[in-house]
């Protein structure tokens, strides 16, 4: 059984094989796996957990790829499902010069849309100790109803909560419908990760100490994180401010699933330290130590194209904090 369960989408990133074209001028894409829980569950796995992946794919070729990507890298697929209802959502992805992305989604209906209620096993997430999510599957029905759902069954018997909103305005029916439904939904985690954007989406407030002190009030989370690119990260644990430098010695190719990663890395680094976490006895430096794993996961996923084929082993972020410690 796994230790960490992802809920939510799963779908094929289409990357612009080409930086700096738009999707219409992209001469070529390239196939990948995607989908930020996707990413998240294969990224915990190459970490070294064992990990599972809640959702939906279509009956299809693609659905089926996904399906078996996943189980390559050791990801309990047992509880995803390949429906007929919908065929496999797409992303085709462009990528400006410095690595930054831009989304066009097929997905209307989506097979990710349809994770029903009646397939979630309350059996299966009782068995973990972390349980991970985002807002995308909180969009439509009837995965709205089953995310709800499981994330109740998680909480029920004591899990950890992860939650990433992983903003995709262009996946909502309009701004204040996705600003109103994540609100919502931050009573849910203990933990919290948001991009610097979403946090000024979701307070109103641009300044990060003053938008983290807006977001505190809104959340139960007692791990709040915002991530800021080369910027690193600033972070609220239980009151306490603080910020943990990235690393900028290295050439952005693609950012996709560099946020993913950054949240595979911090689960991994809490799955290691859970009694500490759950307690309330986390050190700063042990956060800060979980913080640095997390961006040097982000850091190197940036480096390759494509998602889940850029994601790195636990040897390889060992390996990449090693070298920086020797210089």
């Amino acid at each position: 059984m796994p230790d960490i369960i992802s809920i939510g989408e799963i779908l094929i990133d289409f990357v612009s094989m080409e930086s700096g074209v738009t999707l219409a001028q992209s001469p070529g894409f390239l196939k990948a796996a995607g989908g930020a829980p996707a990413n998240v569950a294969v990224a915990v796995s190459k970490l070294g957990v064992k990990s599972g992946f809640i959702g939906t794919a279509g009956n299809d070729p693609f659905g089926r790829f996904l399906k078996d990507t996943l189980n390559s890298y050791g990801v309990d697929t047992c509880h995803m499902d390949l429906t007929d209802e919908a065929r496999t959502t797409l992303a085709f992805v462009s990528l400006t010069a410095d690595g930054d992305r831009d989304f066009v989604f097929y997905r209307h209906p989506g097979a990710d849309m349809m994770l029903r209620k009646e397939k979630i096993s309350e059996d299966y997430i009782k068995s973990a100790h972390i349980f991970h999510f985002g807002s995308i599957s909180l969009i439509d029905e009837p995965a709205r109803t089953a995310t709800l759902y499981a994330i109740d069954i998680a909480k029920k018997h004591g899990l950890i909560i992860s939650y990433d909103p992983n903003l995709r305005l262009n996946l909502w029916p309009d701004e204040e419908t996705a600003r109103k439904t994540i609100l919502s939904t931050l009573n849910l985690p203990d933990i919290l990760k948001v991009s610097e954007v979403e946090l000024e989406f979701l307070t109103g407030i641009r300044d990060i100490d003053s938008g983290l002190k807006a977001l505190k009030d809104k959340t139960s989370a007692s791990l709040i994180l915002v991530t800021r690119g080369i910027e690193g990260v600033d972070y609220v644990y239980r009151g306490e401010r603080g910020h943990v430098e990235t690393f900028k010695d290295v050439k952005a190719i693609d950012a996709t699933g560099a946020g993913d990663a950054f949240v595979a890395g911090v689960l991994y680094g809490i799955h290691e330290r859970i009694n500490e976490f759950k307690d309330g006895h986390m050190t700063s430096k042990a956060l800060q130590d979980i913080l640095r794993i997390a961006n040097a996961c982000g850091t190197i996923t940036v480096t390759k194209k494509g998602a889940i084929p850029a994601l790195p082993t636990i040897d390889e972020v060992k390996r990449f904090l090693s070298e920086r410690l020797e210089r």
